[in-house]
């Protein structure tokens, strides 16, 4: 038997694979081109799309945990309930699910509805699962440091509330110790939900007084702006995408992204350690630049 993991090719994906190859866990990394995938040591790869049913139910045969992340793409439902009624079927009794924090409010964010929708089907179903619920990740800012770097502004319409940032090497070490603590189970455990948060709530103007502390010289927030923030996205995403990011920073701006008080004491325990923090994220990305 064998621990199934989707998203196998992106960056957390990829991370929970290492970590688990490290452990010795039998592992398959489902890709659409498993041909050019270059798996890790032990690690086999699978061919399979989530939107194609036959190459799923032949990539679950001879699984017993599912590690279930999707992509945030118009049929993201779909996909994921697909492969959760494909991985009943198949009598998996071990799911580690990747939704999101503040699914269950963010009502009008559609990523956010969906990743809920899939966490009620697991619940509806009483499936032995791990419902894993990060906050905005520190990575998406890697994205934008060059524009922070050579024009002094960071530009991520994060209002004034603040975001609970989490970094995706935690999320990858939780989805991990979930996932080897599932397989190694005698039996299927109860199902639970664990918070993916860090250590501090980043607001815009924070965000930017931590990147300018690192870079050495004056960085501006660019404001809450909500128009400009969508034109920008929509430079790199399909429009879709821009207004979906929009109506998530709007509720950023109403209500933040807020860890609840137990969620760090609970990351501290799964991992060993405290969380990464934003400040360490942003000084380690600007030792990086300088060094590339």
């Amino acid at each position: 038997m064998s621990i199934l993991v989707t998203g196998a090719t992106g960056s957390i994906g990829s991370a929970v694979i290492e970590r688990l190859a490290a452990e010795g866990a039998p592992v398959r990394a489902l890709t659409r081109a498993p041909g050019k995938y270059k798996a890790p040591a032990g690690v086999q790869s699978v061919a399979g799309d989530m939107t194609d049913i036959p190459s799923m139910r032949a990539a679950l045969q001879g699984v017993d945990t599912l590690f279930l992340l999707n992509a945030v793409v118009p049929d993201e439902l779909t996909q994921a309930l697909a492969t959760l009624g494909l991985a009943r079927e198949a009598g998996i009794q071990r799911i580690v699910y990747l939704s999101v924090l503040n699914g269950d409010r963010f009502t009008d964010v559609p990523h956010f509805t969906v990743k809920y929708a899939v966490e009620r089907a697991i619940e509806q179903f009483d499936l032995p699962a791990t419902v894993l619920r990060p906050s905005y990740f520190m990575q998406n800012d890697a994205n934008i440091k060059d524009v922070i770097a050579q024009h002094g502004v960071y530009p991520m319409a994060l209002g004034k509330v603040g975001v609970s940032m989490v970094d995706t090497r935690d999320i990858a070490d939780v989805a991990a110790a979930s996932l080897l603590r599932r397989s190694r189970a005698s039996g299927a455990l109860p199902r639970e939900v664990i918070e993916l948060v860090g250590p501090d709530a980043i607001t815009g103007e924070g965000a930017a007084a931590i990147w300018s502390e690192a870079l050495g010289r004056p960085v501006a927030y660019g404001g809450d702006d909500l128009d400009t923030a969508e034109a920008n996205i929509a430079r790199q995403q399909p429009s879709w995408a821009a207004y979906d990011l929009r109506l998530m920073l709007a509720r950023f701006h109403a209500d933040g992204m807020l860890a609840k008080p137990a969620a760090n004491d609970i990351m501290t325990s799964v991992l060993g350690r405290a969380p990464r923090s934003y400040r360490d994220f942003v000084r380690e990305t600007v030792a990086s630049m300088t060094t590339t």
